[in-house]
């Protein structure tokens, strides 16, 4: 059995406690705009005291914390690779697999690598075609890339431009990568308030595109209130310059200019108020799909791709700011939402904060068909406490395919890659973890994993600053998912591990 080896003491009372508590008044008490979530073109950049300072550098001098840049892991966790940033310079995002090639998602564009070697992986090809947040997924020939950031139109040539224009253009744009060293641009289609993510529904001859997007305003004549939906797109595989949107379901319906969804603050201070979705995973195989959306969290068919049906929905105004993305376990019994309390802009991984705020809530899913429900069960959070220059929140993960097992490897920015078992939904707890040091100790800095995934055998991770990292996990418990060996993999598409065809 493999023990789990802290090489730092990560559980000290880091921070001020005047300073925590207030960074804690504040979260509760605001509205929508400090749940913004993810970091915008620029990365956040906070000043903190001299004392907080002063204190992080008395913490990595006793050892408490892990120095700049130090790298410290647990034992079962091994580090293989590191692959900096090259052309792309923008902010690291999410990852898609295919084949031996992984595709990353960075607001300046996309690049692919090699990965048949994963303790060397290779530039296959940059792309660069700005426009945050360049969510990305890929399908057969397809690249898919969001762009939820106003530009002067759709070209990889576009500048910014303010989305009271109406000239301005946001949406889907799609990849041909036939010649996987060349990608070529072949389609865009404009979607309500842009796409900040984006999740596929592959079928043989089309694939659907469900796009998330949020936060509308009246002066915005391409994003306007209610925006209560989501825009579902049609791409046919052979002819993807004739994709179109066929349909916007409304998910949240409700009479008044706000819609249905959560009123956030201040009938529910520190909440989110739902206007849209941010992400949304699908489970194909059981025709499910789970919906975090800002304050909500929802269950809905895809039985029809073309009109997803909601059957389940909840909210948490207690714990959760803002619903950030979902995961379901392989037996379709459990949902696994994050909450992206501080917006992936703040320090939140603390004693202060506690272990329930900027958390994972695990649901069971109980009853059949439509009497299908979403019941709470508990919260899991790293324990590791980070310090206060430091942007640590719950981020995107996927499940590691161990039949009898719910596994998961999830990135928290600055609080690592964190390895978790949630097989008894009511007690989660970490099994292995990887992580950086601050980068620097005079200021709040988005950075960290963006994402974390589990792909044939090892663990791929974004990191916003640092670029690709590939992780080994060497444990009997994880051991078994070596075996499972997927063409293809879009975290948000999940497959079923051990039903393929």
């Amino acid at each position: 059995m493999t023990l789990l080896h802290t090489t730092r003491v990560r559980r000290r009372r880091l921070g001020v406690a005047t300073a925590a508590a207030g960074l804690l008044a504040t979260l509760l008490a605001a509205g929508p705009a400090v749940a913004t979530p993810d970091p915008g073109d620029t990365p956040a950049q906070k000043r903190v005291s001299s004392g907080q300072a002063a204190e992080d550098r008395s913490a990595i001098e006793s050892g408490e914390i892990p120095g700049v840049d130090e790298i410290v892991h647990s034992d079962n966790i091994e580090h293989l690779a590191n692959i900096p940033k090259d052309a792309l310079k923008g902010t690291n995002s999410d990852l898609a697999f295919q084949g031996k090639y992984a595709f990353a998602g960075n607001y300046d564009g996309f690049r692919i690598f090699d990965i048949s070697n994963p303790k060397a992986p290779k530039t296959v090809a940059q792309v660069l075609c700005p426009g945050s947040q360049n969510d990305i997924s890929v399908s057969g020939n397809l690249v898919f890339l969001s762009t939820d950031s106003s530009r002067s139109d759709n070209s990889c040539n576009s500048t910014s431009q303010p989305a009271t224009e109406k000239s301005s253009w946001e949406g889907m744009k799609i990849f041909d990568i036939s010649d996987i060293r060349n990608p070529k641009y072949v389609a865009a289609v404009e979607t309500a308030c842009g796409s900040h993510t984006h999740t596929l529904v592959p079928e043989r001859r089309n694939v659907y595109v469900y796009v998330s997007s949020y936060s509308p305003n009246a002066t915005f004549p391409d994003c306007q209130p209610p925006h209560d939906g989501i825009s579902v797109i049609k791409v046919p595989r052979k002819a993807p310059e004739q994709s179109r949107i066929v349909n916007f379901p409304v998910l949240f319906p409700g009479e008044g200019p706000d819609g249905g969804g959560n009123p956030g603050s201040p009938t529910n201070p520190g909440v989110s108020k739902t206007t849209g979705c941010h992400d949304i995973t699908v489970l194909p195989s059981k025709d499910l799909a789970a919906g975090a959306c800002m304050g909500d969290g929802i269950l809905f068919s895809i039985e029809d791709p073309e009109r997803p049906r909601v059957i389940d929905r909840v909210q948490d105004n207690v714990n959760f700011a803002f619903w950030h993305s979902a995961t379901f376990n392989q037996k379709a019994n459990k949902v696994v939402f994050t909450d992206e309390l501080g917006g992936g802009g703040a320090a939140t991984c603390n004693a202060e904060i506690g272990p329930n705020r900027g958390a994972d809530g695990i649901y069971d899913i109980v009853g059949k068909g439509d009497r299908r429900k979403l019941v709470f069960r508990s919260y899991f959070k790293i324990e590791r406490h980070q310090a206060d220059v430091e942007v640590c929140v719950a981020h995107n993960g996927s499940i590691i395919p161990v039949k009898g097992r719910d596994l998961m490897v999830q990135a928290w920015y600055q609080g690592g890659v964190s390895v978790w078992d949630f097989t008894d939904s009511a007690r989660p707890k970490e099994i292995g973890f990887f992580e950086r040091g601050p980068v620097n100790l005079d200021q709040v800095t988005t950075a960290g994993p963006w994402s974390a995934y589990y792909y044939n055998g090892y663990v791929y991770s974004n990191d916003i600053a640092k670029g690709l990292d590939v992780l080994k996990i060497n444990d009997r418990r994880t051991d078994p998912a070596k075996w499972v060996r997927l063409p293809e993999l879009n975290v948000q598409t999940q497959p079923d591990y051990f039903d393929r065809d």
